[in-house]
C-alpha cells in the first residue's frame, strides 16, 4: 500500500516509524550520531502525538536496563544508541537476549575510541555480534523505516521472542535527508499489531526471569537460546514477504546486484553498498566481470543464502568497515571464509578494510578496490588483508 513520500532526515523518519508502531516505552540516552532519533521521540511523547512512557536516563547501561523491565512487563519497547553507548550497554545486551525480551533498538553505527571519533564505521556492530540479538543492516532511509516496522513484528512473534538491532550508518544515513515513503498508520497497525509475550511480569501472577544458573544447567540454557536463534530465519523471511505484499518493497537475507553469470563478486554491508553499485555498473560497462552481494541479515547469519549467492564465483572481494585487531583483517571476511570452509568449490576471498572512522569510499575508490582485488586474486594475495587508502 502506497504511503506519502516526502523529504525527511533519516533519524526523524526512524522516530516516526517507531510512532507508527505505537511503542509503549522508550528509554534512551543521547549520543552522537543517534541523538536526533530520541530527541524527536521525546518531542512526539511530550506533544501527545505518541502515547508512550519516555524514560530519560543517566547512561546507555541504564537505558537498556529500563528496557528490560518494560519488555518483561509486556510493553512494546524501543531504544537507540551508537558507538561507545552500545559498548556501555554491552553486558545488558546478553541479559535481553538470554531472557528472550523482544526489544527493538536502532544503532547509528559509529567508530569506537580511541582515538575519539563520532563518525561512522562498523566497529560497534562487530563488537556485539555474539550477544544473541537479531541484527539487520540497512542501505538507505527507506530501508531504515521499513526495517524498524518489521523489527517489532519479528521481535514479538511467538516463534521468535528475541531482541532486534536495526543498523544504520552514522551520518551517512542518520543525518541525511532522503525521499522516504512513510506508510499509513492504519496499515502499520494492521501489519504489526501488538503481540504480547506469552509470559510477562505481573504482581498477580509471579514468574521468575534471569535466574541464577549453576554449571549443571547453564550449558543447556545457552543451547536452548542458540536453538531459538537458529530457528528464527524462516519467520524473518515470512515477515519480509508479508511486508512486500502489503507495502511493495521486498527484502531478503542476502541481496545480489548483477550477480548472474559473474565470476567475480564484491561483498558489502550498509550504506556503502549503493556507492558500490555505481562502481559495479561503470566497470561492467568497461568489460570487467563483476557483481555485488549485499548482506541484509547479519544475525542469524544466512549461510544457505550466502553460499547460493557465491556458488559460481571464482573471486570474492570483501569490504569490512572494522579491523579485527591482531587477527585476520576484517571480521566479516573471516566469517565468510568460515561459511565457505567445507565447500568443495569456493571462491578465493580477498579481504579489504576501509571506510574507518567515517572516511568515505567514493565510486572511484570502489573501482580501485575491485581492480586491485582481482589483480591480487590472480597473482596470489601476499597479505592477510588490504587496508583501503591508508597513508603509510
Amino acid at each position: 500500500m502506497k504511503g506519502k513520500r516526502h523529504g525527511i532526515e533519516v533519524s526523524i523518519a526512524l522516530a516516526d516509524a517507531v510512532k507508527l508502531c505505537d511503542a509503549d516505552v522508550i528509554a534512551a540516552y543521547p549520543i552522537t550520531p543517534q541523538t536526533h532519533i530520541v530527541e524527536h521521540l521525546a518531542e512526539l511523547v511530550a506533544e501527545g502525538e505518541l502515547d508512550a512512557e519516555y524514560i530519560p536516563v543517566e547512561s546507555e547501561h541504564s537505558a537498556l536496563s529500563a528496557c528490560l523491565g518494560s519488555a518483561a512487563a509486556g510493553a512494546r519497547t524501543f531504544t537507540a544508541t551508537a558507538g561507545q553507548g552500545l559498548e556501555l550497554m554491552h553486558e545488558v545486551l546478553y541479559v535481553a537476549s538470554g531472557m528472550r525480551l523482544p526489544i527493538v533498538m536502532a544503532v547509528a553505527n559509529r567508530a569506537l575510541s580511541a582515538p575519539l571519533s563520532v563518525w561512522g564505521d562498523h566497529s560497534d556492530a562487530m563488537a556485539v555480534r555474539d550477544t544473541g540479538w537479531i541484527q539487520i543492516f540497512t542501505e538507505n532511509g527507506q530501508e531504515v523505516v521499513d526495517q524498524i516496522i518489521c523489527a517489532f513484528k519479528i521481535a514479538e512473534h511467538h516463534k521468535v521472542l528475541l531482541p532486534v538491532m536495526v543498523h544504520l550508518d552514522g551520518f551517512n544515513l542518520s543525518h541525511v535527508i532522503e525521499p522516504i515513503e512513510m506508510p499509513d498508520q492504519q496499515d502499520v497497525c494492521s501489519f504489526a499489531p501488538h503481540n504480547r509475550s506469552p509470559l510477562t511480569l505481573h504482581p498477580n501472577h509471579p514468574v521468575a526471569m534471569g535466574d541464577f544458573a549453576p554449571p549443571v544447567v547453564f550449558t543447556e540454557a545457552k543451547w536452548a537460546q542458540e536453538q531459538a536463534m537458529l530457528s528464527v530465519k524462516p519467520t524473518i523471511i515470512e515477515v519480509w514477504d508479508e511486508f512486500a505484499r502489503k507495502f511493495g518493497r521486498p527484502y531478503k537475507p542476502v541481496e545480489c546486484y548483477k550477480c548472474d553469470g559473474a565470476k567475480n563478486l564484491l561483498f558489502t554491508m550498509g550504506s556503502f553498498s549503493e556507492t558500490a553499485m555505481t562502481a559495479v555498473d561503470k566497470l561492467r560497462q568497461a568489460g570487467v566481470d563483476i557483481g555485488l552481494v549485499r548482506l541484509r541479515l547479519w544475525r542469524p547469519f544466512p549461510f544457505e543464502e550466502f553460499r547460493a549467492a557465491v556458488k559460481d564465483a571464482e573471486t570474492l572481494l570483501v569490504l569490512d568497515r572494522c579491523i579485527s585487531s591482531g587477527g585476520p583483517g576484517g571480521p566479516v571476511a573471516s566469517e565468510l571464509k568460515s561459511a565457505l570452509y567445507n565447500l568443495d568449490k569456493k571462491p578465493k576471498v580477498v579481504s579489504f578494510v576501509g571506510g574507518l572512522g567515517g572516511r568515505d569510499i567514493t565510486v572511484a575508490g570502489f573501482e580501485k578496490i575491485i581492480v586491485d582485488g582481482l589483480e591480487l586474486a590472480e597473482k596470489g594475495q601476499e597479505r592477510i588483508f588490504e587496508i583501503v587508502g591508508v597513508r603509510e
